[in-house]
This record gives C-alpha cells, structure tokens and sequence, in this order.
C-alpha cells in the first residue's frame, strides 16, 4: 500500500470513523463525574440568561441622555437585591454593584471610578455614555428555549459550569470507549519481573492505558501476545470484543513481525499501513468484524505519537464526539533546527510560554527523554532549516 502523508492518514482515519461508527449507550451520571464525558442530550437554556438586565460594573445606574453633569444619588443596589425605589427619573442615579439588576428608568451604568462624590447625596462625571454601556441585556448571553451544549460536545470545566448554571444536578452522557491494548513481542516480560538483559518490561501497554483514560477511555490490557501467529490471532480475537483494539509492535517488516498476518487471517481490511512521519512510519490501521484497530511502531516514542495524532482521533469519535481535535499550535524556536526533508516529525520538546526547546533524545526507544518533554515540536515535511526564533508547529503532549 502506497504511505500516507500524516494529513492524508489523519483524514482517513476521522472518515472511516465517522461512516462507520454507531451511537455508543447512553447513562446518566452526577454534575460531579461529568468532566470529559460526552453529551448525549442537548442542553437547552432553562431561562432567559442573564435573567435580568445586568450590571457589568460596580457604579451608578443612570440614564445616558444625563451625562455628563451633576446626578441625585436615590439609593443603592447590590447583586442578590432588587431596587424598591421610585423608578429613574431625569437626573437621578442610583449605586449599583456588579451582578445587580438594573432598576427600571436606568438605560447604562457609569463606573465608580469614573465619578466623583462631591456630596453624599449625589455625583459628578465628564463621562458620556450610549443607552446600554455595561448593561448585559436580558437574555443577551441566551434566551430561554436556546440549546446552549450540544449533543457530542465534550464536557470540560466550562460546561460543567453552563450545567451546574442550567440546573442539571445530572447529565445524559455517552459511556466510555473500551479499549483494548495488546503489546506483542517475545522481548516483553510484565513490569513486576525482572528482564533479563535482551528482554524489556511492557511500559508501551501502561502508557497507552494512560493516554486512553486521559482521553475518556476505559483501558483493558491483555496479556503481551508471542510472536507466533496463532497466538497472536487469538488475542486479537480477544480484543475485537472490545469498542477499539490498539496493538503496540509487530507492524515492521521483520520476519517475526506477525500482527499483520494474524489480522488478515481474521479477515481484516486495511486502510493504510505507512504514514510519512517519525516517529510512527509502520503504522496500521483498519477494521475486522466490524471493529477498528491500530497497530502502533513497538518503539515508546512512536507508540505515544502515534495514539495522539491518530488513535486518539478514533476514540473521540467512537466516544460519541462530534469532533476530534488535535491540539497543534505554534512557537518560535529557542535555538536552530534542521531535519531531513521528506518526513513530518514530531520530537520531544519543552515548550515555555511561547517558546520552544528541542530535547536531546537516542530516538524513539528513549523513554527518559519523553518524560522529560512537555510537547513535541512538529517539523514540517517541506521544510529543512528553522532558525532560531522562526516559528515552528507543536503537538501539545
């Protein structure tokens, strides 16, 4: 099969997905396990929010045909209250806190800081004001009825605040994405044992676990699969139970590379099995008895990178999102940088404010310097040399 660039791989993936897919179950959970679940109910807006006209500031209401001039100071009104007082007329003003509703006869709110108070009982300010300045409108932020979440949009701490705001002490959301992960390789012996010198404890299927629950996933290891055909096919067998089946190694082209094999011997059908990265170039993705499947480089660094860029894509969307973001942003480079054209590249990095270090690193089996990183500088395919201070793509870790 001809590679993929990453782009082209990325589409494939959210397209595949997205035809294929079926609505995951529904259950409802309390406000409090709501983080980073996905809705399954829109969420209409109970009320007309603001339910009042609004000060944004803490000043005077006033009427904004007044100013600039001397104003009657007729009261005060603070957030929680509602002003009792004779309604606004031509020269009056009365304090307000932010949060407060505005008193009827009241058209704009002039800041404290803009006025003086040359007797208590009244104020003075050269400010003029338009009908509404620091007044949020009734029903401005949205009126009663308006769905104000989505189905499929993802709650964060943002939505959690519209819920809790909204009434909904409980939430319909989607249930979690069972994952499964399956390592392969002889080398591979359970992180509680001792390896001996060719051999190396299964971190691949403790950090994918990791990136699957941080993703809203529920991770279910099985145990690491030989490199024998037979015995590989029937823990992929075991893994297609599950809602998605992540393997990590034996997608190469070595003689005991076998997960390719196994998953054609269960009829699989393949959508791409190279991608123009690095790390991540063997990289395998498709479906069989109608569950999709990754098979992830062995190597740590490429396992990570590439659940990030593409099995993560599967699982938001599995997971009944409506979209799948990547998290890519930009930086200007702390120092120079050049790479090899032809490939995008994502190496670990450390990124400060807007600025972004490349971390030494002995390829993509050096674990120490992933968990030194914080993100992964992104190289253009295209683009040999950065100078220092040019700006550069990175993936958020």
């Amino acid at each position: 099969m001809a590679a993929l660039s990453f782009l082209d791989a990325r589409s494939k993936v959210l397209s595949e997905v997205r035809a294929r897919r079926q609505t995951p179950p529904v259950e409802a959970v309390p406000l409090a396990a709501a983080n980073g679940r996905v809705l399954a109910e829109d969420i209409p807006a109970d009320r007309d929010y603001p339910p009042f006209d609004r000060s944004m500031r803490d000043g005077f209401a006033v009427r904004a045909a007044d100013l600039p001039g001397t104003l009657h100071l007729i009261g005060e009104v603070r957030a929680g209250a509602v002003y009792t007082g004779a309604t606004g007329a031509p020269g009056q003003a009365v304090e307000i806190m932010t949060g407060a509703p505005v008193p009827a006869g009241f058209d704009a709110v002039v800041m404290v800081e803009h006025c003086e108070r040359p007797q208590p009982s009244s104020i003075q300010t050269d400010r003029s004001l338009t009908s509404g300045a620091n007044i949020a409108r009734r029903g401005s932020e949205a009126p009663a009825g308006k769905i104000v979440a989505e189905r499929g949009h993802r709650i964060d701490y943002a939505t959690v605040s519209l819920l809790a705001t909204t009434g909904h002490a409980t939430v319909q959301v989607y249930t979690r994405p069972r994952v499964a992960i399956l390592a392969t390789g002889d080398e591979i012996v359970p992180v509680n044992e001792q390896p001996a010198a060719h051999q190396i404890r299964n971190s691949n299927a403790w950090s994918l676990a990791a990136q699957v629950e941080r993703a809203g996933g529920v991770p279910i290891i099985l145990p690491v699969a030989p490199d024998t055909r037979a015995e590989t096919r029937a823990l992929i067998e075991q893994g297609l139970q599950e809602d998605l089946l992540l393997l990590s190694g034996g997608v190469s082209a070595g003689k005991y590379d076998v997960v390719e094999l196994a998953l054609a011997d269960l009829g699989a059908e393949f959508f791409f099995d190279r991608v123009l990265i690095q790390p991540g170039q063997p990289l395998v993705f498709g479906s069989a008895r109608n569950k999709f499947f990754f098979g992830l480089p062995g190597n740590p660094g490429s396992t990570m990178v590439t659940f990030e860029l593409f099995g993560r894509a599967a699982h938001d969307l599995l997971s009944g999102a409506t979209e799948a973001p990547l998290p890519l942003t930009f930086a200007r480079l702390a120092k120079p940088f050049r790479h090899k054209t032809g490939l995008t590249r994502f190496l670990p990095a450390n990124l400060s404010c807007l600025e972004i270090t490349p971390v030494d690193w002995q390829g993509s089996g050096d674990v120490p310097a992933l968990s030194r990183a914080n993100a992964f500088l992104v190289a253009d395919s295209e683009k040999g040399d950065y100078a220092a201070g040019d700006l550069i793509g990175v993936l958020l870790k």
